[in-house]
């Protein structure tokens, strides 16, 4: 690591996690039929379905739409809506696009690193969020996304155990 800087090692921790997060996700749903996908554990649960529509909001609200400048078109509700229709195929194109915009943003990041301190929110509107406001820098989204979303990726995996038993890691 000689040579590194703190900024490099940390861009390049984050791609490798938010990959396996990724990888992970995708193995999981993989093994799983359209009716696991939307399955519960409870009435007042997530479904799988739920949890990546709130996957791909939360990634589209901080990395879309403030990265890229994408139009605001998110409905939180909806993601936790019960019953939510989502197919295998369908929850599989959503996490693949959905990681694959973080990934991007964080290969721009690498070419740049200075990057890590922009302020994207800095011309929104006055929001807070999840200790997230429009003073936060992308390093502080990328934290904060991580934390945030390893958390779902664990319940995807805890629900498709439920489902199926054993799963199959590659």
């Amino acid at each position: 690591m000689k040579g590194l800087d703190s900024s490099t090692i940390v861009i390049d921790h984050l791609l490798r996690k938010y990959k396996a997060d990724q990888k992970w996700n995708r193995i999981a749903i993989e093994q799983l039929s359209d009716e696991d996908i939307v399955w519960s554990p409870t009435p007042e649960s997530n479904s799988i379905a739920n949890l990546v529509a709130h996957i791909s909001g939360a990634l589209y609200h901080w990395f879309e739409a403030a990265y890229f400048g994408a139009p605001h078109i998110g409905d939180r509700s909806k993601e936790f809506e019960r019953g939510l229709q989502m197919t295998k195929e369908q929850a599989l194109v959503l996490v693949k696009k959905s990681y694959d915009s973080v990934i991007q943003v964080l290969e721009i990041i690498k070419a740049n690193p200075e990057k890590l301190l922009d302020q994207p929110y800095l011309n929104f509107p006055t929001f807070s969020s999840a200790g997230l406001d429009n003073q936060s820098t992308v390093l502080e989204m990328l934290l904060h996304q991580f934390r945030h979303l390893s958390s779902h990726t664990g319940q995807i995996i805890y629900i498709a155990k439920m489902r199926k038993g054993k799963l199959v890691w590659e």
